[in-house]
């Protein structure tokens, strides 16, 4: 049995090793994605002007009206002081042509005084600039920005098949990180003052075994962020009822293809708001999105302070089709079967928003240790890889000169 594992877990590894070195190291970055975009780009999240800001609905109907190409995607349902009103757009159907407008943009800041354009970018673009470079690591991190195919996301799809394979290595390295019970003591020290090639070694089993149970819930939870509808949904409904989605139900079409909503921002917010009080939800109205792409609204409940999560299993979320405004979903924080709550914890998990600040910390430094785990794994088989050659190699060498002796 273990020499079989040894086998999966060294090409499991060296699958895997590359993609989690970048994620590792890109994890690291972005768990604090929002304090850096803010500060390499003032102009999309300063406000250039004082005085009254406009509602967040007059911002997006003037947007709407000076650019008749977009219609807005997400939206905040508050302004802040000294703050940029940033929005998302998705382009609407050209008449001209029957298809969507191809836009160089997908996301904007306007001054929330006057409504005036202060910035735009590409999210997820390949660029390094100062605008395109926290969205360009967030999209690295998930994708490695390979192109989609065949009407697949193959990057996010070829991420979680890692990401699978990761798991089943979690288990495989914990078992052979305890080769004797015996010295069970060796499987968490590090050789310090050695060095070198030994202290590579406990670098990668020891530092491994530590935080195994961390690197374990990375590695579900990466799946769930990537095959979520595929892989996580319909295992966990073995054993556990899960709450529908309009994602996971909704087949979605393609941009070209999108239909005109039959209800209005207002009234999507009007109705998220009545069920709102329904469900006795205790937050405002926080953002507003339209998918087009699956028709259907989004309200989020939550304050302007808490607009990401932190702390927790999220805000709470309302969806309505966009058709008849009746509700397609909800997501309530710690509501639903043990399956719903399951699906709610694994981004807070994954990102470490779940423990707040301290649980982005930790994220950080996790993702510093997979990088290093990756690398120290890959020394490990370079050294193993060249003593078995230069073995082979003084084998036959030893045969050639048996034979020549005869």
């Amino acid at each position: 049995m273990r020499p079989t594992f040894v086998v999966l877990h060294r090409w499991f590894g060296l699958f895997i090793a590359v993609f989690l070195f970048v994620s590792g190291l890109t994890g690291a970055v972005i768990s604090w994605d929002h304090e850096i975009d803010e500060w390499l780009n003032p102009q999309l999240f300063e406000s250039r002007s004082e005085g009254p800001a406009q509602t967040p609905q007059a911002l997006a109907a003037q947007l709407e009206a000076r650019d008749p190409r977009v219609q807005v995607g997400f939206m905040p349902l508050y302004t802040e002081p000294g703050h940029a009103f940033g929005v998302s757009v998705n382009p609407r159907i050209d008449p001209a042509t029957g298809k969507a407008y191809e836009l160089d943009f997908n996301q904007l800041a306007l001054d929330p005084v006057t409504g005036e354009e202060q910035g735009r970018r590409l999210w997820g673009a390949l660029s390094l600039s100062r605008e395109n470079l926290m969205p360009f690591l967030y999209k690295l991190h998930y994708s490695l920005h390979i192109p989609d195919g065949f009407g697949i996301e193959l990057g996010i799809l070829l991420f979680g098949l890692v990401a699978i394979v990761w798991t089943l290595d979690c288990f495989i390295a914990l078992w052979l990180s305890f080769p004797s019970w015996r010295a069970w003591r060796k499987s968490f020290a590090f050789r310090w003052q050695q060095g070198g090639y030994k202290l590579n070694f406990d670098l990668h089993r020891s530092g491994g075994v530590w935080i195994w149970g961390l690197l374990l819930i990375l590695a579900v939870s990466s799946v769930s962020m990537n095959l979520n509808v595929q892989v996580t949904r319909p295992l966990v409904e073995l054993f556990s009822p899960l709450t529908p989605s309009p994602f996971a139900s909704r087949t979605p079409v393609s941009l070209d293809q999108q239909p005109v909503p039959a209800i209005s921002r207002a009234d999507a917010l009007h109705l998220a708001q009545a069920e709102a009080r329904r469900l006795g939800l205790d937050k405002p109205p926080g953002g507003l999105f339209y998918s087009p792409e699956f028709d259907v609204y989004g309200v989020g409940f939550y304050t302007a302070e808490n607009d990401h999560g932190d702390g927790g299993l999220g805000n709470p979320w309302l969806y309505l089709d966009g058709q008849s405004g009746a509700l397609a979903g909800s997501l309530i924080p710690g509501s639903g079967s043990a399956g719903d709550i399951f699906m709610q914890a694994q981004f807070p998990l994954h990102s470490g928003r779940i423990l707040g600040l301290s649980g982005r910390i930790l994220v950080s430094l996790l993702g510093l240790a997979v990088a290093m785990l990756s690398l120290t794994g890959v020394v490990i088989w370079i050294r193993k890889r060249r003593s078995r050659v230069l073995g082979e190699q003084r084998s036959r060498q030893l045969m050639s000169r048996a034979s020549a002796g005869c």
